[in-house]
């Protein structure tokens, strides 16, 4: 989320009630978590293990929970507690916002879009021209749709990305700032629910269409020309390169890549990045030719099983 206006870091550190390390001038152009921060970003770091991740990232301004040097170029926050720290930042520049009417008096509408009855249009949205809207879609604030966009019955588009701490006493919630943006002649088919951007953007290629039922998790990148069949579930922070195919029941994942043009038969599992390209099959998903193979050869076994021999082999 980027923040208009900048502020400094002896502001945002007094907003916190913290200690810094570096100008108190420095500045702070963004709010971002650590998958996608950009220079001028602040993030934090709360676990050791990922100290060295986030002090070399490209963000510029850190929150963290240990006393260490500030590398060169950088800002520093010390604070106990740096994941509550940056959720209350979160609160302070993207507060929720009550709905006061089913289509949002902010909302931006382009000519000859068409919303049916029992829509809700949030805070901040703003779709293109010639869309259609169907009865019972949800669309939360700061979605992005672009023009000739078909979104069908029941719908949700920018509910909060599922990301939560584990604490002792249960799960602390992280505050989605981000957005949906949708691009150009995508068709998201029933009931699909596409959620927000943590801090940054889910985002649908021109030309993509979703069947029923499909779930995309946030921060999400899903290219051009993709075809989504239902019951598909992606994971957040996860990339489908352009002209992918995702057959019906497809798992995938988080934090992988899927190549261009790749195909991913149905009911399908995937736990590592693949190759554009090619066809993969099964759970894991693997090379279609290799996997069918596999599973020929298991047929094969009841067979071989039962021409052995076990009271000759127990002689031996």
């Amino acid at each position: 989320m980027q923040l208009d206006p900048s502020l400094t870091l002896q502001t945002v550190a007094g907003l916190l009630g913290a200690n810094f390390a570096g100008s108190p001038d420095f500045p702070i152009t963004g709010i971002n978590e650590i998958h996608m921060v950009e220079p001028g970003d602040i993030t934090f770091v709360d676990h050791p293990k990922y100290y060295d991740k986030a002090l070399n990232s490209r963000a510029t301004t850190i929150i963290i929970n240990k006393d260490v040097a500030c590398p060169e170029g950088k800002a520093l926050i010390f604070h106990d507690d740096p994941f509550g720290a940056f959720v209350s930042l979160i609160k302070r520049f993207r507060p929720f916002e009550r709905a006061v009417a089913a289509i949002s008096p902010t909302a931006v509408i382009g000519e000859g879009t068409i919303i049916q009855p029992n829509a809700f249009v949030g805070n901040h949205v703003v779709i293109g021209k010639n869309c259609i809207i169907h009865s019972n879609v949800s669309i939360y604030d700061h979605v992005i749709i672009g023009d000739n966009v078909i979104i069908h019955s029941g719908s949700v588009i920018g509910a909060d990305g599922y990301y939560f701490q584990r604490k002792p006493v249960g799960y602390r919630k992280f505050e989605s700032c981000g957005r949906v943006v949708i691009s150009d002649f995508v068709e998201i088919g029933a009931l699909c629910a596409i959620d927000i951007g943590v801090t940054g953007d889910t985002f649908i290629g021109s030309g993509t269409k979703f069947d029923n039922h499909v779930q995309v998790g946030h921060d999400t990148y899903i290219g051009a020309n993709c075809l989504i069949g239902s019951h598909c579930a992606i994971a957040g922070v996860s990339r489908i390169e352009d002209d992918v195919i995702l057959w019906g029941k497809v798992a995938i994942n988080k934090d992988l890549v899927i190549g261009k043009g790749a195909v991913i038969l149905a009911t399908s599992a995937v736990d590592k990045s693949l190759e554009g390209g090619k066809t993969y099959f099964g759970v894991p998903a693997d090379d279609a030719r290799k996997k069918w193979r596999e599973l020929a050869a298991l047929r094969q076994l009841p067979a071989l099983i039962s021409s052995f021999n076990f009271k000759e082999i127990d002689q031996i």
